[in-house]
């Protein structure tokens, strides 16, 4: 814990990389005596920030005449946050292979492939086959949006998408409807 030339009481440095934030500023003695009793008064009451942090706090002291406990006082720091924005993690549009299950996509995906592979020689035919098989994929079974990958859903198809619609339609209708009687 480091403890700032405004503290009172004896310097403290160890090696934790911890801040002791009101003693980095220059107060009157009042605003920085956070425990009085009998007569006697000390600086008891921390704020502990890690060392990196230190410059987010613009002020910190203690409040004259208010009391948390009989002999403690309020101790308040003010800081300045950055909220900082998620960066959006792109997913890469995939390949929707899960159609093949359904008869009219397979039987489609079939005729596309056999088109262009049916006259290639032996030699490049795996290079030939993965390169076909995705382009035709792609363009028979289609693709994802590759909208971020945190946003996507498993149960998210057409048919959701369709509810959706149509309950947005009928609160729009019962908008208007709400604003034609006021």
């Amino acid at each position: 814990m480091v403890m700032g030339k405004y503290g009172v009481g004896e310097r403290n440095a160890k090696r934790t990389e911890m801040a002791v934030v009101n003693t980095y500023f220059k107060k009157k003695e009042e605003h920085r005596i956070t425990y009085k009793s009998g007569g006697r008064s000390t600086q008891v009451d921390y704020i502990l920030c890690r060392r990196g942090n230190l410059k987010e706090f613009g002020d910190c002291k203690v409040v004259p005449g208010e009391s948390v406990a009989k002999q403690h006082r309020v101790l308040i720091g003010k800081m300045s946050l950055e909220i900082k924005k998620r960066k959006a993690v792109r997913a890469e549009p995939r390949i929707r292979w899960w159609k093949l299950n359904e008869d009219e996509y397979s039987r489609k995906f079939r005729e596309e492939v056999s088109q262009v592979l049916g006259d290639k020689i032996e030699e490049d035919i795996w290079e030939t086959i993965s390169e076909v098989v995705r382009q035709k994929a792609k363009k028979v079974l289609g693709v994802t949006s590759g909208r971020r990958k945190d946003k996507e859903t498993w149960w998210w198809n057409e048919e959701v998408q369709k509810s959706i619609s149509k309950k947005k339609r009928a609160k729009m209708k019962w908008d208007r409807q709400m604003d034609e009687e006021s």
